[in-house]
This record gives C-alpha cells, structure tokens and sequence, in this order.
C-alpha cells in the first residue's frame, strides 16, 4: 500500500509499506519526487509491483541467503546444490549472518574473512564461502534491497603458499604401469585421462561409442546425487561446465581402447565398467589411489594431476590456449590462463628457441645475417 504526501508545490513524499520486520513491526520505504502528482502515483506503483524487494528493511545477510538458495536450487546439479547448501550453512554460523544487509559493509565482509582464517579454514574454503556470499548479494543488487554489492568490493586475501608443482613424466609413467598391474581398464583409464585431461567424473560416464575416427566425445558426468545408506544414488548428467567436447587421441590410446574394447564391451557399454550399471566416480577413484601406492610416488598427487600435468605439458610444448582450453572443457580460455599461468614460461622459452633454431640453420646455410 502506498501513500502520497504533497510537502510543498512540486515536491512529493511518497511511503509503501514493505512488510513486517524480524522485530514484529512494519517496515516501509519513503522516496521524494520533484514532480506532479501523476509522477509520484507513477513512483509508487513501481515501489509496490516492482520486484517486490524494494527495500532492504528487516532483511539480514541470512535472508539474502535463503532467497538466493531458493532463486537458484532447482537449476543447480545435485552436486552443486549440496556444495552450495553446505557453504550457506557456514556462513550462517559465523555473526555476519545476523547484520542488517542495509548497514553490510566491505569492512564487515573482511573481517568475516579472518574469522575464518583464524578458526582453521584454509583459502580454498574462504574463496568458496566468499563466492556464494558475494552471488548472494549480486542478486540483492539486482533487486534493489541494496545499492552496492560490497562482497564484490572486499579484498579476498590469500596466504603465501609455494605453487602446486606438476607430476613429472617419470611419475605419470610409472602411476600408469602400476594400473595395469591392477586391470588392463585401468591404465586405459590414467592413459586417457592424461591424454584428454578428462575429469574423473567424466572418465566414470565414458562410453564404448564415445570413440569415433580418432575422436573422444566427452558429453557428459556421473553425479553423486545422495549417498543415503551407504550407497551413492548415481545419475548421468551433463559435464560441470554442461558443454560437449571432441578431442583427438592419438594413435596408441586409441589402439589400447579398441583392443580393450574387443574383449570387454559385450559385458556392458562403459568403458571403465562391467554391466549396464553406471560407474560410480568412486571406482575411478580407488583405482587411482590403488596405483599410486603400488608405483610408490608422492601420496599428495591426485588424479586431478593428471589433468594438469596434460594442460601443462600442451601449453609448455607452444600450443595455443584456445585448443587446450578446448580440450579441458573450460568454458572460457581466460580461465586456463589463469590456472596455468606458470606454464606460460616454459611456452616461451620453446618460443626462444625455435627461433634460435631457424637463425642457427640458416647462418649455417651460409645466409646472411639479418
């Protein structure tokens, strides 16, 4: 409900009523129009059919929360819905939940930030809990509950950690020599993810006929949507960034693969399973761990390593991030820059080389320098 007030000729106060806040009384929003009256009858009715959250009157960080998580939980994977649940839920237990989102400020947000630091949690967990606060207010934003998303504003500190190192070729060897000792399926598996840089959900839904000419479509993930008594309810669902993805193998895995596949595919259509069940992205897993203990290498490695030992190796090697990019399934080459930025250097001494190279063979051809 609305209310105009002429204050004086030309100047309108127009007030609506928002709701009840948390203490019980109502809330309302006031706005001063230099105009007519058909002016401030036209203001009010945008206060009161606009979004319906004009105002920020009542509303703590927590509300923000929950009308985020309702906005968007039906669009998010399983997976997804259950991390960003989980990241809700703890940013609710720290004291910022209950501040007003009318008096947040990016001083409130930074502190909010070494609470956490001090309490244990590392800066992964910091950048998550940041990102859903942050979504959270964007959609205030865009609401008009507030004028400036202050977690967009906010410095994001990280602390000084020594650069993850890649796995050498000798350990990637070695890890896929110790598979085989286990299955033949699964040094397939570490060979394809290191050649594809496939994720380990992605290996679990590879199929015989995702092999065509050469090619290696990956168009899809298996998602662990519950693991209600004790047994992952599992689905086939798209890939996290939900695009689809031919990449070229060469001639080797591919000769692995159909010799694999000759032997195994009357058993069921997974690649890396026996039966018409869907593979569980825990079995890729296991089988990676069995290996790396068997090969002996660092216990700190992941299968995820692989994946980025093969980004690492294609970009140090001069190729282009646009087809690496292409190959990971990022869906914007900006963030394999980001991530492999170390890699950058290496591509630019290949770069200093093979130029030296083409100058040292033609001053030995006798051409003139130039």
């Amino acid at each position: 409900m609305a209310t105009l007030r002429e204050k004086r000729p030309g100047v309108w106060e127009v007030r609506v009523f928002t709701g009840t806040g948390q203490n019980g009384r109502p809330t309302q929003v006031s706005k001063t129009i230099r105009g007519g009256k058909r002016d401030a009858m036209r203001i009010a009715a945008e206060l009161e059919v606009g979004p319906g959250r004009s105002s920020s009157a009542g509303r703590r960080v927590s509300d923000v929360l929950d009308e985020w998580v309702d906005q968007n939980l039906a669009t998010w994977a399983p997976s997804s819905a259950r991390d960003q649940q989980s990241r809700v839920r703890g940013i609710k237990r720290d004291q910022i939940a209950s501040v007003p989102i009318a008096r947040l400020s990016i001083s409130d947000v930074e502190r909010w930030h070494t609470r956490l630091r001090r309490s244990g949690m590392g800066d992964a967990g910091i950048k998550n809990q940041h990102g859903v606060l942050r979504a959270a207010l964007a959609q205030a934003e865009r609401w008009g509950w507030v004028s400036t998303n202050v977690a967009s504003l906010a410095r994001l500190r990280s602390t000084k950690t020594q650069r993850r190192s890649v796995m050498t070729l000798d350990d990637v060897r070695a890890v896929m020599t110790a598979a085989a000792s286990i299955d033949p399926a699964a040094a397939l598996m570490l060979r394809v993810a290191a050649v594809s840089g496939a994720r380990r959900a992605e290996l679990a839904a590879l199929q015989w006929t995702d092999v065509r000419d050469g090619m290696l479509t990956i168009d899809s993930a298996i998602e662990v949507s519950s693991r209600g008594g004790g047994q992952p309810a599992l689905r086939d669902a798209a890939t996290k960034t939900a695009n689809v993805r031919s990449i070229t193998l060469d001639a080797d895995t591919i000769n692995s693969i159909e010799d694999l596949r000759a032997e195994r595919e009357l058993y069921g259509p997974w690649m890396f399973g026996l039966g018409p069940e869907l593979v569980s992205p825990d079995r890729i897993g296991w089988c990676w761990k069995r290996a790396r203990t068997i090969a002996g290498i660092d216990e700190a490695w992941r299968l995820h390593d692989l994946r980025h030992w093969s980004a690492t190796v294609a970009i140090g090697q001069g190729h282009d991030v646009r087809t690496v990019a292409g190959r990971l399934g990022h869906a914007n080459p900006a963030m394999t820059l980001r991530v492999y930025a170390h890699a950058f250097a290496a591509a630019d001494q290949a770069v200093a080389t093979g130029l030296g190279d083409l100058l040292r063979t033609e001053e030995s051809d006798g051409a003139p320098r130039t």
